[in-house]
């Protein structure tokens, strides 16, 4: 049921979710409509995503959903994306987190449908994401059964928990048997790590047709290339 509210979202903020939804298209990361973006404004709460199934080009301001973080629409007369759940979970354990990107990129869906984490193997990973890109485990049969994508955020947040990772030093997951979710600080950010994350899929993969023996990147340069775009004296980039 759609709410009353006299909260607004940001018009500059929903600008940004339908551009990185085309984004999307353009950066070859979907294919038909798999594939969505979201954002949220802390300051009120509510959060801006794709209606479910709609077509990228078709995509304005005016037909976005806007949410409040208990999944109530408070503006917009569309079904929201499929995945409201997942990023909705994410918003409200990933505190520092300003957007979230799914999608079904060719590269890191291998991974997720194999199983298997991306190994950080050389500097182009690491300056994106600090070592492995972990697996989420397969949901169970009343997972599915009861709410599917609410579970599926959980399986998220439980897997961080269980590695101890900080969500904006491993800005990316891989869902067994499903696809990957990226997030950031921004929207652009978030986008960025997704973009980031099939392009280190897919270089790990020719990777390892070169060497099915190459090992995960030393420590200390995993370490040196992450600090410095990332750490507290980082000095890539212009101030």
């Amino acid at each position: 049921m759609k709410l009353t509210t006299t909260d607004s979202m940001n018009q500059k903020l929903k600008q940004q979710v339908v551009d990185a939804n085309k984004a999307l298209v353009s950066s070859g990361l979907i294919t038909l409509t798999w594939g969505n973006v979201s954002a949220i404004d802390r300051e009120s709460g509510l959060i801006a995503i794709k209606p479910s199934g709609v077509a990228y080009e078709e995509l304005t301001t005016a037909n976005l959903v806007i949410l409040n973080l208990n999944g109530d629409v408070v503006e917009g007369d569309l079904r929201p994306s499929s995945d409201t759940k997942t990023h909705l979970e994410l918003y409200r354990n990933f505190s520092d987190i300003a957007a979230v990107v799914h999608t079904h990129s060719p590269s890191a869906t291998a991974f997720s449908q194999a199983g298997v984490a991306l190994s950080c193997l050389g500097t182009t990973h690491a300056d994106h994401f600090y070592g492995e890109v972990p697996v989420a485990r397969a949901l169970t049969a009343e997972e599915v059964g009861d709410d599917y994508e609410h579970a599926t955020g959980i399986s998220i947040v439980e897997r961080f928990h269980e590695l101890g990772l900080n969500p904006l030093e491993m800005p990316a997951i891989l869902l067994k048997h499903h696809a990957p979710f990226t997030w950031g600080k921004s929207v652009q950010d978030a986008l960025n790590n997704s973009i980031a994350l099939e392009m280190c899929a897919k270089i790990a993969l020719m990777t390892w047709q070169l060497n099915p023996n190459a090992k995960a990147i030393p420590e200390h340069i995993l370490n040196k290339h992450h600090e410095r775009k990332h750490g507290a004296d980082a000095y890539y980039g212009q101030s």
